[in-house]
């Protein structure tokens, strides 16, 4: 029988983080699912998970959610960070705002988060963090520096992060997903989208255009090798729980192939493929 283990996940209002937080739960393991909206967990509550308000960009939220989950249970055995966003739009055009509310989500809450539950999992002896990146954590097309760049310090930090704790009985896991079903893509298509009365001085408007189409229609879809919410979990899953994991788990076979072509192929030949397969910015 597996012994139950207390896990905290950010980022439970849907997709991977919630199908995680149900997975786990029906493991027998003590879930404490969180999201910036506490409604948007009442179907976890109602049946015996956790639930906590948290925002990765709050201090005060992140502090009070690892502070309760001690209060009850001692430590935190399992950190998910699954919280994330993806911004898609051109280098030029992105304000400072934006770049900074990208990293604030993904790299920031993330770090964070980790130093939080860290004190309490040496005490222990023991511990996993769970770092959610991407494919993206390895490459970076075109319209997607910030998001790509967001999950390249996932990847780096994680891989500091696993040697220095190591030796405390800590794992530090990194999962890998590709395009997934989830409400993630609805959201990255939102970034690329802009004032429609802006377009006429904006020379990446027919790009923002093609690329939110590509992704509305062809990538977050089935029938191009997205992967459900529910796969995902699954090896989310693994990746917390398995006695000796892997460093990274990829997750689908675009996921696999794209991140194996980036390592083989020299710079030139790579772009050659991201030409391919992404619009680009042209002059008119």
């Amino acid at each position: 029988m597996t012994t139950p283990q207390t896990v905290l996940i950010t980022g439970c209002s849907s997709g991977m983080g919630r199908e995680t937080a149900l997975a786990l739960h029906r493991l027998g393991h003590r879930v404490h699912a969180t999201a910036r909206r506490p409604d948007s967990l009442a179907d976890l509550a109602a049946q015996g998970i956790f639930t906590y308000p948290l925002d990765v960009t709050d201090e005060s939220s992140m502090t009070a959610v690892v502070a309760a989950v001690e209060a009850e249970h001692g430590q935190v055995d399992i950190l998910i960070n699954n919280a994330a966003y993806g911004l898609h739009m051109p280098v030029e055009t992105a304000s400072p705002d934006e770049v900074r509310a990208q990293f604030d989500t993904n790299v920031f809450g993330l770090v964070r988060m980790a130093q939080l539950v860290l004190p309490g999992m040496r005490r222990a002896g023991h511990g996993r963090i769970v770092n959610i990146s991407s494919m993206g954590g390895r490459f970076s097309p075109p319209g997607g520096a910030f998001y790509h760049a967001s999950k390249h310090a996932v990847e780096a930090i994680s891989d500091s992060l696993r040697l220095e704790v190591s030796g405390f009985g800590v794992r530090v896991v990194v999962v890998q997903p590709g395009p997934t079903i989830t409400e993630f893509g609805a959201t990255a298509v939102g970034t690329m989208q802009r004032d429609p009365a802006s377009e006429s001085a904006d020379p990446y408007a027919d790009f923002r255009r093609e690329l939110a189409a590509m992704y509305a229609d062809r990538t977050f879809t089935r029938s191009k090798g997205a992967v459900s919410a529910e796969t995902a979990a699954r090896v989310v899953v693994r990746a917390a729980t398995v006695a000796r994991p892997r460093a990274r788990y990829a997750i689908g076979t675009m996921a696999r192939a794209t991140m194996l072509a980036k390592r083989l192929l020299p710079d030139a030949a790579f772009d050659a493929v991201m030409r391919r397969n992404f619009p680009l910015p042209r002059t008119v």
